[in-house]
């Protein structure tokens, strides 16, 4: 569904991806880990076209995408949740739903399912008590339903999530997790970006360890939740102890 070849890109005349290969079949879960610095946002910002890219190609389910501004690759289908949460302060909750909503456009067959606002309330349903609040009101996990949520009302077919786990307690991480799996068996391919590498194996298929914006190692994520000895050593990282 998402294939990015040779993509490069950086800020300020600097390089920060040199080159990268990364595939998303529809329906699974891609991790990409490493350390500050390493490339990982510039890559989902680079693919929801908020920067342009200095060479290579974007493609969505074969659709060359490459350097479209934001509101054209989200009407293409691909969703963004971005590190932060970044919901606003003064709209309730059913109003970031209210204005995010945007049905697919009529004969448009590419998208795997269709998201409304009472979907998404079935999936997230602390959203639906609490509809009438606003974004300041909400816990740090909440905010990250409706980071989320905010994304599906697009019916995404591509979902990029920017370290969604960030300064969550533990059992919000594995919800995040359990819903990143449930969104993948419904069709949707994602990429997901963290620097936890342990988080990350628990629910990707694939997992890219970027090391200074190159491929310093990719396996599969089974392989990674079972042995994480080759994950580790791309990352430099002590071994867990047993």
């Amino acid at each position: 569904m998402l294939e990015l070849t040779g993509l490069t890109a950086g800020y300020h005349g600097g390089t920060v991806l040199h080159g990268l290969d990364l595939s998303v079949p529809a329906g699974t879960v891609h991790a990409v880990v490493g350390h500050n610095g390493a490339g990982k946002t510039t890559l989902v910002h680079t693919v929801a076209g908020l920067m342009r890219p200095g060479s290579g190609t974007v493609r969505l389910d074969g659709r060359d995408v490459t350097g479209q501004p934001a509101h054209r690759t989200a009407r293409a289908g691909i969703g963004l949740v971005p590190q932060g949460r970044r919901v606003f302060a003064n709209l309730s909750v059913a109003e970031h739903l209210r204005l995010s909503y945007r049905p697919p456009r009529r004969g448009d067959t590419t998208r795997p399912s269709v998201w409304t606002p009472a979907r998404v309330l079935e999936l997230l349903p602390r959203l639906g008590e609490r509809r009438n609040n606003r974004g300041t009101d909400l816990s740090g996990g909440e905010q990250q339903m409706l980071a989320l949520a905010r994304a599906l009302l697009g019916s995404p077919s591509v979902l990029l999530l920017d370290e969604p786990t960030e300064g969550l307690a533990p059992a919000l991480v594995r919800q995040v997790h359990e819903l990143v799996t449930t969104l993948a068996d419904e069709g949707i391919a994602v990429l997901l970006v963290s620097p936890s590498p342990a988080q990350a194996a628990e629910c990707a298929h694939t997992l890219t360890v970027l090391t200074s914006g190159r491929v310093g190692l990719r396996l599969d994520g089974a392989e990674a939740r079972t042995d994480p000895t080759a994950l580790h050593a791309a990352l430099e990282l002590a071994p867990t102890p047993a």
